[in-house]
């Protein structure tokens, strides 16, 4: 089901250009698809976006938002321990980012300069939640309460409907749970289009966040600028590190809980043991029989699934910075002392019992994480995501008058004469 390769500094990096190929593979059919449905959303607003919904999801609901006493509904109907469960989560999440707030902030000199920074959060940000097979209330929890915390002002979340033209009422629980403003059931490229653009019924947004399809990934990438985006998210993926002290069954169980995200899920084990990878490799064959997404699993593994064996873990921490992946594992004897080592990730989990569903859902740390080795410059949605920021300047005469020259010497080189014209007349 799940190869070993043996790393000799050449099949490794082979398998890396691979695995970087998956997500990069976007059919031409699908950019054009995606492009016709934006400009007619832009084009015809409504109308659009509901003839894209009958088309896609079969179903227009009877109205597209959702009231607030269906939102009241839902959450009364949710299982009292998935409540519980909600309520802990967003309190961990919720914990985890107000430590990022920032403040705003003025710094004053002896010669009457003042410079600084305003920090205020976004005006309207919109939330994408999936809501059919793969409906994730996790993901709403993980959006919108760095938004809040953040400052901003009103949180729209869109969501597909489900067959009966009604909203999944577990994201529903969600988002009351985590403070969503008004909630819309419109999903795909059309959802995309219509919060950057604004409809009758939709509000334009500042920016778009959260996971969904190709077509929901493409529209977000072409409409960036005319918003700001989060990410262009790839397939899940998981890097496990191990050593010899490392536990198959652990590391097969976590191999898995990414590849069922997905057929072009990737899951790969790096480690020095040979031991390791033999028993991680059986207990795949144990645990995948009973598992519900099994097929998904089993061809995830077998296309972009891999065990690569290493002679030292200073080449096994290299080849992890050089993958840069979504979700890094590290199951060692020691495993913080790869903390300052391991430089390019998502998000890191360190230990045998830090398995990367605890990050998915309940520890805090934010789970919208960048793939396809983008976390080699980008970083986990967080509060500074929903922020932006304003500097402002303030000179008196006399310290402007101390550093003109240097002002006008700079414009004049660069051959901008009203650039420093702007500064002679003061002086």
């Amino acid at each position: 089901m799940i190869p070993i390769t043996i790393a000799n500094s050449n099949a490794e990096f082979r398998l890396l250009d691979e695995l970087r190929q998956r997500g990069e593979e976007v059919s031409d059919k699908v950019t054009s698809t995606v492009s016709d449905i934006l400009f007619d959303v832009r084009a015809n607003g409504d109308d659009a976006v509901q003839e894209y919904t009958r088309i896609f999801d079969g179903r227009v609901p009877l109205t597209m938002e959702v009231s607030s006493e269906d939102i009241e509904r839902a959450f009364k109907s949710r299982e009292s321990s998935f409540v519980y469960a909600l309520y802990k989560a967003a309190e961990n999440i919720r914990a985890f980012h107000e430590r990022q707030v920032q403040q705003s902030r003025i710094d004053t000199r002896p010669d009457g300069t003042i410079l600084g920074q305003r920090i205020r959060g976004l005006e309207k940000v919109g939330i994408y939640v999936p809501g059919g097979t793969a409906a994730y209330p996790s993901s709403v929890l993980m959006n919108a309460i760095p938004a809040k915390i953040a400052g901003v002002k009103e949180i729209i979340m869109v969501t597909p409907p489900q067959k009966d033209g009604t909203a999944n009422p577990d994201i529903l629980a969600a988002a009351k749970i985590a403070g969503v403003d008004r909630v819309f059931l419109v999903g795909g490229a059309q959802a995309i289009a219509a919060l950057a653009y604004g409809t009758r019924t939709i509000p334009k947004v500042d920016k778009i966040v959260g996971p969904g399809n190709i077509y929901v990934a493409m529209a977000k990438k072409l409409l960036f600028g005319v918003v700001d985006i989060d990410m262009i998210a790839g397939p899940s993926e998981i890097l496990i590190i191990a050593d010899e002290t490392a536990n198959p069954k652990y590391i097969a169980a976590d191999l898995m809980s990414q590849a069922e995200h997905d057929r072009q899920a990737s899951a790969v084990l790096l480690t020095t043991s040979e031991a390791v990878a033999r028993a991680t490799q059986e207990e795949l064959y144990k645990q995948v029989e009973k598992l519900s997404r099994a097929d998904i699993i089993k061809q995830s593994l077998e296309t972009f699934g891999a065990i690569v064996l290493f002679n030292n873990m200073t080449d096994v921490v290299a080849y992890a910075n050089a993958v840069a992946p979504e979700h890094l594992e590290v199951c060692t004897k020691n495993p913080m002392e790869y903390i300052g080592k391991l430089d390019n990730a998502g998000s890191i989990f360190l230990g045998n019992y830090s398995p990367e569903p605890l990050g998915d859902y309940y520890a805090g740390p934010n789970h919208v994480l960048p793939t396809g080795g983008t976390a080699r410059f980008f970083s986990p949605l967080s509060v500074d995501s929903f922020i932006k920021k304003t500097s402002f300047i303030y000179y008196t005469q006399t310290a402007l008058r101390d550093a003109g020259a240097d002002i006008i010497k700079l414009a004049e080189t660069e051959g901008l004469t009203a650039h420093a014209n702007s500064i002679k007349v003061r002086l």
